[in-house]
């Protein structure tokens, strides 16, 4: 007989968890002599990039605003930078739009520099930065790059530091290299699509509902006989007939309101993508919950981030190429915004500070006139 003693009940020990974030060590010097690296991520934020459609219009967007109307600079330089052709159809603008579009992805974006015996810059050829290695003296400087042949038996070829062009985004603390936009934003990413394959699968079935058939038989061979001729069926869309007793279909079904709607948290985690991306959606062209006030400062705070990936980029192109170059911003909000707060200024009220005139004031003037000023002002005395 089983123990029916409640005094043998016991409790199970709480299975919930605090939510915690790992520690992380920074990918600095680990080696007296060398120390290098190489992004074996690159592979899979490469295929984030090119299949969720999202991500790429987001890293897109802040590539081609970067690159705003294109470089500006003097004769000589435009005439140098003209020369460029990277892997043959290419000019300076689109190797640099590409550069940023990787530094994006993957943290760092490289281009080897051809120039010729005279030391003048006739190519920048872009490389793969899966197979660069980042090779550091024991002091964490620079010592040269490598790159991983992808042909077996064929050695690394290196380069020194002033043969590459590099950008690397976000370098923090002691690291080698860049931080990719990617790592942050993955985990949303995931849940965002993993949201949409569920929600998918349950359109599906109210179109195609499952069904649970009663076969009478438990001969194995029948069964799959059975199985094969209703899968043709139904995948055909055609009717089924059989014997009757044979088998009786059943139809799952989900209770009406008995699932939750995910609309609402796919639509949170769009908002949650954009802002750990940096890209605000109406720069993508989303602006169904906005107000014009509000897409105004959205779109003036986004300048300030492409202005400081502008400046980065045009203060690399300084130092590694030697060659000053301006990029021109796509179009700003700034004057139209001051030109609006200088139109308010304009409206003041007396006592008041900055405001708006309330309308019973401009149409009739001030309460007080200056002879009546007078007069109390006399019979004060």
């Amino acid at each position: 007989m089983a123990e029916t003693n409640i005094g043998a009940a016991r409790a199970s020990e709480n299975s919930k968890k605090d939510y915690s974030v790992d520690t992380l060590n920074t990918d600095g010097v680990t080696d007296a002599k060398e120390t290098f690296y190489i992004n074996t991520k690159w592979p899979q934020w490469h295929g984030y990039y090119k299949k969720i459609p999202e991500l790429k219009q987001a890293i897109d967007a802040k590539a081609r605003w970067t690159m705003g109307k294109g470089f500006k600079a003097d004769p000589v330089t435009t005439l140098i930078l003209g020369r460029i052709t990277g892997w043959g159809k290419e000019t300076f603008n689109t190797i640099l739009e590409n550069m940023i579009k990787v530094m994006y992805v993957g943290g760092d974006a490289f281009s080897e520099i051809i120039i010729d015996d005279s030391g003048f810059l006739l190519n920048l050829k872009p490389l793969d930065p899966g197979s660069i290695k980042i090779v550091v003296d024991g002091k964490g400087i620079l010592k040269r790059y490598e790159q991983v042949s992808k042909i077996e038996g064929m050695p690394n070829k290196k380069f020194n530091p002033e043969e590459i062009f590099h950008l690397s985004k976000d370098r923090f603390a002691d690291e080698i290299h860049g931080t990719s936009v990617i790592e942050s934003c993955e985990q949303v990413i995931l849940m965002r699509n993993e949201a949409m394959s569920d929600w998918k699968k349950v359109l599906h079935r109210n179109i195609d509902p499952m069904m649970i058939w009663h076969v009478d038989t438990d001969d194995d061979t029948r069964i799959s006989e059975i199985k094969r001729k209703i899968d043709a069926a139904r995948g055909s869309g055609e009717n089924m007939y059989v014997p009757k007793g044979i088998m009786i279909p059943e139809q799952i079904s989900i209770a009406p309101q008995s699932t939750l709607n995910p609309t609402e948290w796919i639509k949170d985690l769009n908002q949650d993508f954009y802002q750990a991306v940096g890209v605000p959606d109406i720069i993508l062209g989303n602006s169904q919950t906005l107000t014009e006030a509000s897409a105004k400062t959205a779109y003036l705070a986004y300048e300030q981030t492409i202005e400081e990936d502008q400046l980065y980029v045009e203060e690399q192109v300084l130092s590694q190429l030697n060659l000053e170059i301006n990029l021109e911003f796509p179009a700003s909000l700034r004057n139209e915004m001051l030109d609006s707060r200088t139109e308010d200024e304009q409206r003041l009220v007396p006592g008041q500070g900055i405001g708006i005139t309330p309308p019973e004031v401009e149409q009739q003037g001030s309460a007080i006139e200056p002879n009546d000023m007078t007069v109390e002002m006399e019979g004060r005395k």
